[in-house]
Order: structure tokens, then sequence, then C-alpha cells
């Protein structure tokens, strides 16, 4: 991300969860959390979409804090099928107790945020919330909340955009379809900023 990139750590349920930190300009609006892609397969803070989403926020005014799941970096734990790592998605809002929140998250990440956006209390329920890639085939996810942002690549071959449709249709949820785009949104980054930046205004 940025030179002034920090690293916090909170405490989780199985440990010490790392976290990169990006502050806006001025004050705050809120904090953003971003979740990273599946930690099997190579996800971590420093995935590129992750950052980009990042990068998206500060620029929107918020905090963004991007952990690190269990086993990855120096987050404390071992992965956990996603159960885990959604507790410690919830920890890092009940120790933040955001006024306003954002979420966001690419691929597994994305999966577990539209499930932590389900289960918070109401008053806690984020403002926004962008999905990226979201793994519909790895998830039996809930119904997303009105006004989310999905965003998938034409292309994308981990998680085919048909299966994307048919989780949206009986929702009726809008996916914005970025065309020629794979799962990671490779020359295809300032695309996927640009449409954050536009809804999320």
């Amino acid at each position: 991300m940025r030179s002034s990139t920090r690293r916090e750590f909170l405490a989780g349920p199985a440990g010490r969860i790392e976290c990169a930190v990006d502050d806006p300009a001025g004050a705050p609006v809120g904090i953003a959390l971003i979740a990273h892609p599946h930690p099997l397969f190579g996800g971590s803070l420093d995935n590129k979409v992750v950052q980009t989403l990042a990068r998206a926020f500060v620029e929107l005014g918020y905090e963004t804090w991007r952990p690190n799941f269990r086993g990855v970096g120096e987050t404390e734990g071992v992965h956990d099928e996603g159960r885990g790592e959604l507790e410690d998605l919830a920890a890092i809002v009940a120790h933040l107790k955001p006024a306003r929140l954002a979420l966001a998250g690419f691929s597994f990440g994305a999966g577990l945020q539209v499930q932590l956006a389900a289960r918070l209390p109401m008053e806690m329920r984020p403002a926004k919330l962008v999905l990226v890639g979201v793994a519909v085939t790895r998830f039996k996810l809930p119904a997303a909340p009105r006004g989310t942002l999905v965003v998938h690549g034409e292309l994308d071959e981990t998680v085919p955009l048909a299966a994307v449709l048919d989780w949206a249709r009986p929702q009726e949820l809008p996916v914005v379809v970025v065309p020629g785009a794979e799962h990671f949104f490779h020359r295809k980054l300032n695309v996927l900023r640009d449409i954050v930046l536009t809804w999320t205004r």
C-alpha cells in the first residue's frame, strides 16, 4: 500500500491477529474492514485486489483494516475452513466498535463478509458492502443486504460468473461484470477501483 501503512495486532479467538492499517488524509468517515482470498492458495492482506479495495476506501475517507487470516503472516492459529476466520472478523469489528462500518472482500474473503454482514447486530450492520469475485461455490451464502456492490470478472475461471448470477438472481441483486477480467483482475485493477469509488461516494 503506502509508506504510512502500519501494523496492528488484535487479540482474536485463536490468538493474535495481524492487521495492516491505512489512514485517510483527514478525519476518517468510518472504518473499512477488508478480507483477503483463500489462505491455502496464497491469499494474504498483500493481495493486489485487497490492496486496490483498501486504496479506494482510503480515498473515500475510511480508515482501512486488512487482517491476515489464521496461519498467514504473523496471525496465530490454523486455517479453519472459514468458521474461525468469520469469528476473527467479528472480533475485529467488536474491538474497533466503528460508528460507521464498511465491509469488503475478495473471493474467500467476500464470502466471509456476506456471512458477517448477516450476523452482526442491527446497530453494527455495514453501511457499505463490497464483494469482489465472491466465492459462491465454496460457501452456502445468505442473501446480501440491499445496496451491496457485487463485482465479477467476465472470464473468472475460479468462480464462474454463471454461479454468481444464480446466487444473485433470486435476490434481484445487480452484478457489475468487468469485460475481459479473470478472477484476479490482472490489468483490470484500475477499473475495479473506479467502480468502487463511483458506487461508494
